[in-house]
């Protein structure tokens, strides 16, 4: 199962390349203004979908992953090496589509938050990739929040470094334009929130519960005291691997997770729409 899914995910990015030089039709959305936006909607390895970022915004998300290589002098957007094209970069998925939003409503959804996070998971070396990644941030300053000699400037996106992370050059930058992605381990780190937005954590590395029937208490409690440690520290808290089941993303919001993490944007939002009204 895993072999077709990956098969098919390199044959979705193959015609991905092909077609993001086809801008009006490969973006075609509707109406920004017309979009529910989802305060808890992360959208998992965006860049799988047939339109990243695009397919994320039509339907509200807040929050969306893009996985990159640094290749000579471009950042790549892919998964795995042999996912990468020339023309699939952070800037032109990611970054110019951002930035066109952001100049044109004042932030990405017109009607929404003042913030939309982008975490960027980075797959080669951190230490190599970083001074790239720091400078092609620097270009995209006007829509970025920043952090200026430990002092934070708002701005509409907000971007998070994930995967190899570049930890201590980061912390040497007089200049931020991004956060770091936190631990489990991290819970107890005095690093400011500006600097460690959040925290993540594998599902199963910490619960063993799968959705199904319910959930045993002694993890109910873990998960609230796990919620309530991060949530002192001024932090947000997403698990990743966790199934795709509402019943496991109910619980999620009854103890007040802060992005609920999925590869199936119309379930996901489908879930949070209905919680909603209720």
């Amino acid at each position: 199962m895993r072999g077709w899914f990956t098969a098919a995910v390199a044959g979705s990015l193959i015609a991905l390349a092909g077609a993001a030089d086809e801008e009006p039709m490969y973006r075609a959305q509707k109406d920004p203004a017309a979009v529910i936006p989802l305060e808890r909607a992360f959208a998992h390895n965006d860049y799988w979908h047939p339109r990243p970022l695009f397919d994320a915004l039509h339907r509200g998300f807040l929050f969306v992953e893009a996985d990159i290589f640094r290749v000579d002098d471009d950042l790549l957007v892919g998964h795995s090496p042999d996912e990468l094209a020339p023309n699939l970069t952070l800037e032109g998925l990611y970054l110019d589509p951002l930035l066109e939003r952001v100049r044109e409503h004042g932030r990405v959804y017109p009607e929404g938050p003042e913030t939309f996070w982008l975490m960027i998971d980075i797959k080669s070396p951190g230490d190599y990739t970083w001074p790239l990644l720091h400078e092609t941030l620097a270009e995209y300053e006007e829509m970025l929040t920043v952090v200026r000699d430990g002092t934070l400037e708002p701005g509409p996106v907000r971007v998070v470094i994930s995967g190899d992370r570049p930890v201590e050059m980061m912390r040497e930058d007089e200049v931020l334009y991004a956060g770091v992605d936190g631990r489990l381990t991290d819970l107890d780190s005095d690093d400011p929130p500006h600097f460690m937005p959040w925290i993540s954590g594998h599902w199963f590395r910490h619960f063993r519960w799968n959705g199904h029937e319910e959930m045993p208490e002694e993890e109910r409690e873990k998960l609230a005291d796990i919620v309530e440690q991060v949530h002192a520290r001024g932090r947000m808290l997403r698990f990743w691997a966790t199934p795709e089941n509402p019943n496991l993303w109910e619980v999620l919001l009854e103890h007040d997770v802060d992005m609920l993490n999925t590869d199936h944007l119309d379930r996901l939002q489908a879930f949070l729409l209905e919680a909603e009204e209720r």
